[in-house]
Parts: C-alpha cells; structure tokens; sequence
C-alpha cells in the first residue's frame, strides 16, 4: 500500500519509562533524533503513553525535544501491548511522522512490530547506523544493520511507505544535553480497564537480567580465545582490578559457558565504555557492531590477521589465557587494588 509521503514530517521518538524513569536509550535517540531532524528541516518530537508522563516534559526539553506528545490513562500504567498500540497508533495516526524511533529493548521490540503491521509500513530492527539519503527527493532515511548472521552490513530504506521506523538498541548512540523550549501536546484516548482482556497479576525480575554493562566505564571481554569455561575467572579479575566489569562474545553464550545478559554485540549489548579490553575475540561483524565506538580498544589475540585488530586502538599478538593473569598482575601493582570492584 502507498502512503502519501507529503502527509508525513517530522521526527518522532519513543519514551519508553518504567517506575517513573526514562530509559536511557530514549534520550540517545533524542539525540540522533535531532541530528536527524536538522539534515531534513524538520522538529524532533518525543511521544509517549502511560498513567502519569507528563512530569518527563523538562528532562525531555532537556535532550533536545521541540514537542511532546503524549497520553494520560490509568489502564496505561503498567505495559501491555494492546493498549499502547492502540493508543500510540492514536498519536501517529492523527499527526503523520515521517520517522518513528524506538529504543530495541524488551518493550520496543514488541511494540514496534505490531505498530509497523497496523501502520502497514516497514520496520528495521536492532540498526547499527541511522543517516539521510540526501541524494533521493524525499530524503530517505538509511538504516544500516548486520544481516546473515552478522557477516554482511545491510542498508535498508523504506522509498513508499511513511512512518519509516527503526528500532535501535541502547548504548548505540550517546545521549547528550540540547536544552530548547517544548510544546506540550495532550490528546485523550478512551480505555476501560474492563474492556482489556489481559490483566498483570506479578512482575517477577531474574537476577540475570539485572547487569547493565553500559554502565560501566571498563569492560573486559573474552571470546573463544580464552580456551574454556573456567577462564572466564580471568576476565574476573582483571576486569576487578580495573574497577569493571566482564563480558563475553555471542560463540561464548552459545557454548552454555555464560548467561546471555553478558554478551555483548548486535545480538547482545552494545556498549561503548572508555576502555574496551577483547581478549581471544576474532573480532566478526557481529561483535564489532555493539563495541566499536569504545574509546580505547585493546586486542588480545593470537593471529595477527584477526579483524579486532582493524579497530583496536592497541594490539597484542598472544594467548589472552597467558596474557590475562600478566596484565592483571601489573595493573594491580599500579593501581594498588585489591578484592572485586564490580558495581552491582
């Protein structure tokens, strides 16, 4: 189905919150949302839906908001999906943006799938890179993410169809302050509490779910390199002595030697810490698209010819199981630290 292009305008991003807090990713979006708001000439816009939004209205001005849009009901206040659809499709539906941006956590991803599919539009998951075609006449928006198993980067656009819409994980892009003044837009949509059919009974958090590894400054990494399970220890404790945490590729996870909370990668957590340690890590497309806007990446890794290399601001041709226990070693001397640093 086409859509009339000319309708739309406008870039629009998601506020997801939870217990009264933004999520992070929200304001990174903000933040590419205005950059991608200026190549078009257009306002960047945050929308939400939920019980009681409107108090995010400063913090929101804050990252560089120019409206808001948002609804207000009781039968909001806890996420399920029929009820946001029905009432985000409210919001898009009635002012037309041109691009949709949604963080690609739990919520998002459910979210954005079914908005796409009432919309009949596309949608382009876990994106790497957001830019704007300026050589088409209606200035696509380019939307570049790993494909085949993380071994060929894709660019998708959406020539026919308007909202274009793409999710992004969070630690993709930084959030950064863009302080300007905000119009508030309240609309009232209908719900009745009794006309939804599915009701939350407990919300029960795992444990494992709970690391966040953006918020750590020094991430020590391990892939197949690091020889077995057991050596996971190693990473421990180097990443302890850095005042870190540790982490592992996606053949670490699948090996069962990990939760999947600690991968990093298109497929895990993208990060972009100051120090990025990746010992035994070969470096595939798929990794390198959730740690590569480290400050400082340091390769540990036995063939010289491994891609990791190709980012690293520092190589080390070796055996990271060796070389893991020496830096620890003399990091701790330097540093003067001793007992586990990581933050829970």
């Amino acid at each position: 189905m086409s859509h009339n292009i000319s309708e739309y305008k406008d870039v629009w991003v998601f506020v997801e919150h939870d217990r009264g807090k933004i999520e992070h990713v929200s304001l990174e979006l903000l933040t590419k949302g205005c950059q991608l708001a200026q190549d078009i000439g257009c306002n960047v816009c945050a929308f939400a839906v939920g019980d009681s939004v409107e108090a995010f209205s400063d913090k929101l001005s804050e990252y560089g908001a120019e409206k808001f849009y948002f609804i207000e009901n009781p039968a909001l206040r806890e996420y399920r999906t029929e009820p946001y659809r029905d009432s985000l499709l409210h919001l898009i539906e009635k002012y037309k943006p041109e691009i949709i941006l949604i963080g690609a956590t739990t919520l998002g991803r459910d979210i954005a799938g079914t908005l796409a599919t009432k919309l009949d539009t596309g949608l382009t998951a876990d994106t790497t890179a957001l830019d704007i075609d300026f050589e088409s006449e209606t200035k696509n928006l380019l939307m570049t993410r790993p494909t085949f198993g993380g071994n060929l980067m894709a660019v998708i656009y959406c020539p026919d169809t308007r909202p274009q819409m793409s999710t992004v994980r969070p630690g993709v892009f930084q959030a950064m302050k863009n302080p300007v003044n905000l119009e508030k837009i309240r609309e009232e949509f209908e719900l009745l509490e009794d006309k939804i059919p599915k009701k939350i009974l407990e919300k029960v958090e795992s444990d494992s779910d709970k690391i966040n590894l953006g918020f750590y400054d020094v991430i020590v990494a391990g892939g197949r390199g690091i020889g077995k399970k057991e050596n996971i220890k190693l990473l421990e404790d180097l990443a302890n002595v850095l005042g870190g945490t540790w982490a592992v590729s996606r053949k670490v996870v699948q090996m069962g030697w990990v939760p999947y909370s600690r991968q990093v990668g298109q497929t895990g957590q993208t990060v972009h810490p100051k120090i990025y340690i990746a010992a035994g890590i070969s470096g595939a497309i798929q990794h390198l698209a959730g740690m590569k806007s480290s400050e400082i990446i340091i390769a540990i890794n036995r063939d010289p010819q491994a891609p990791i290399f190709d980012v690293a601001t520092y190589g080390i041709v070796g055996d990271a199981v060796e070389i893991l226990p020496q830096l620890t070693q003399i990091f701790g001397k330097r540093l003067k630290v001793g007992g586990s640093n990581e933050k829970e």
